[in-house]
């Protein structure tokens, strides 16, 4: 069954009303069901930083209101007639972009997250784009009542992993998953994670279901106990000298998700001769590192940002195939509790997601 519409969406939404980026409840047009195309009524939506950082003009200046939100989990509502991978009534996610050049070497190999073609990829919020694409000309996210999404940037949700911890899967997941998989990470391997929040708590899980030992690097005590609970073998507290002599040279990769001005070479001791430091968070500061510090042991400093269509569905599968979802809080769909929730996601005050209960609260 087929649904197709000539006329836009009425979608309601929370918007940021300004660079404070504080929440009103606002509305938005999605564009018309075209023939490609799943319309998905939102259930959940995942609050990331990268929400905040661009809710608040942080990483430049954005058109307001603005809805933001890339970790979306909903239920196919509509189809077009060529759709062929959903139909109505299937559970649906989208993640961090809606739509790409799709003929660029990084879009032919599956890799649409690297688009090199005008513009890049379509990041599903503040993505300025065709009024055909999105009404108002710049694309709107998932603290949102309905998105109208390409079947070929829609990945399909199992109905085990139908609840709100799945969400954050759809950014948090894959910025774990898709680095581990490209640079080789085998079951066996030791794997320090740096930084135990959104990305750092989904890298333990991730990697121990890989068959990792999985060593938690943190320079906090009180992170010991869940960092244990999460399936860390180990942790090593950075703030002790003689803890990380002991570690000296013991990890294949550690994975950074620290997302502030840090010193990064104290880590690179901790890697074995040809070891891999994965940097996932965005610091815009210099690290301290110079190459004479991985020249005499050939390690390798690398980045990595989300993962493409295939891969992010990879990994959904791998992750119900392995009963992992995020920990999470789940919060009303009001701007009150959103404010507050972005207010405690700034102070690092959440284990370890917010989601929001969209479909039961949106007004």
């Amino acid at each position: 069954m087929s649904t197709t519409t000539t006329t836009t969406i009425p979608t309601k939404c929370l918007a940021c009303k300004d660079a404070t980026g504080a929440m009103m409840r606002h509305t938005i047009q999605r564009r018309a069901i075209g023939p490609s195309d799943v319309h998905i009524s939102i259930s959940y939506s995942g609050i990331c930083h990268s929400d905040i950082h661009t809710g608040k003009s942080e990483w430049g200046p954005v058109a307001y209101p603005l809805c933001v939100g890339h970790e979306i989990l909903g239920t196919v509502v509509g189809v077009g007639p060529d759709v062929s991978k959903f139909k109505i009534g299937d559970r649906a996610g989208v993640g961090c972009f809606t739509d790409s050049c799709r003929t660029c070497e990084e879009c032919v190999s599956g890799e649409e997250n690297y688009c090199s073609g005008v513009g890049g990829n379509h990041g599903t919020y503040a993505s300025k784009r065709s009024e055909t694409l999105h009404p108002g000309g710049v694309s709107q996210g998932g603290y949102s009542s309905d998105i109208v999404v390409d079947e070929n940037y829609t990945i399909a949700i199992p109905e085990k992993m139908f609840v709100p911890a799945t969400a954050p899967l759809l950014c948090a997941g894959i910025t774990c998953y898709s680095p581990f998989r490209h640079f080789g990470l085998k079951a066996g391997m030791t794997v320090g994670v740096a930084g135990l929040g959104g990305l750092g708590h989904m890298a333990v899980k991730i990697a121990k279901a890989m068959g990792c030992t999985v060593v938690v690097l943190t320079r906090s005590e009180y992170k010991i106990e869940s960092a244990m609970k999460l399936g860390a073998t180990k942790v090593v507290l950075t703030t002790d000298e003689q803890q990380l002599t002991d570690a000296a040279k013991s990890m294949d990769f550690i994975y950074n998700s620290i997302a502030v001005a840090h010193n990064a070479k104290q880590y690179l001791g901790l890697l074995k001769t040809s070891g891999t430091m994965i940097m996932v968070g965005g610091v815009p500061d210099v690290l301290g590192v110079s190459s004479f510090d991985i020249l005499p042991r050939r390690l390798s400093i690398v980045g990595s940002m989300i993962g493409g269509i295939r891969e992010t569905q990879e990994m959904i599968d791998f992750c119900a195939e392995h009963d992992i979802v995020s920990d999470i809080e789940l919060v009303p769909a009001t701007p009150e509790a959103v404010d507050a929730a972005w207010d405690r996601t700034i102070k690092a005050d959440v284990k370890y997601r917010f989601v929001i209960d969209t479909a039961a609260t949106l007004e």
